[in-house]
């Protein structure tokens, strides 16, 4: 059985060898959509009865991470001149591993939040597929 559950954040990036102006620093409202793949519970006169899981409890651990993520500039680990710089000025940033592109995002974003998952239900419960929408009209998609 399948589960999702959608949410927002707001974040800054550039794409420092991009030739259009997305090279600039810019931010986008994100849409994520995670969903997640377990069996229904059967756990008689429990509050979970008949769920895969509860959707608070899927929003109270995916936004362990994704708070992390809004209002912060995501910043590529090799960007080391905008480094120096969100230091500087004391502006919240994430690095990561590399060009924050919408698909490397989708792709950090999932290991991320895999391993959160993981840890909580020892792999009962796994990440099926994760949409990352940049605009209203672009998105990627990872599926497992």
């Amino acid at each position: 059985m399948e589960i999702t559950r959608i949410f927002e954040f707001d974040s800054g990036h550039r794409i420092p060898n991009h030739t259009s102006q997305c090279k600039n620093m810019h931010g986008h409202r994100y849409k994520l959509e995670l969903t997640l793949s377990g069996e229904v519970l059967t756990a008689p006169k429990q509050s979970y009865e008949g769920m895969v899981l509860d959707f608070a409890d899927v929003k109270h651990i995916a936004k362990k991470f994704l708070d992390t993520l809004d209002h912060a500039f995501l910043v590529s680990k090799n960007d080391s001149e905008l480094i120096a710089f969100l230091q500087k000025s004391g502006s919240k940033f994430v690095i990561i591993p590399t060009i924050p592109t919408v698909e490397n995002l989708v792709i950090f974003i999932e290991e991320k939040l895999s391993a959160l998952f993981r840890d909580t239900y020892n792999n009962s419960l796994t990440i099926k597929k994760i949409t990352l929408w940049e605009t209203p009209n672009c998105y990627a998609t990872l599926e497992r």
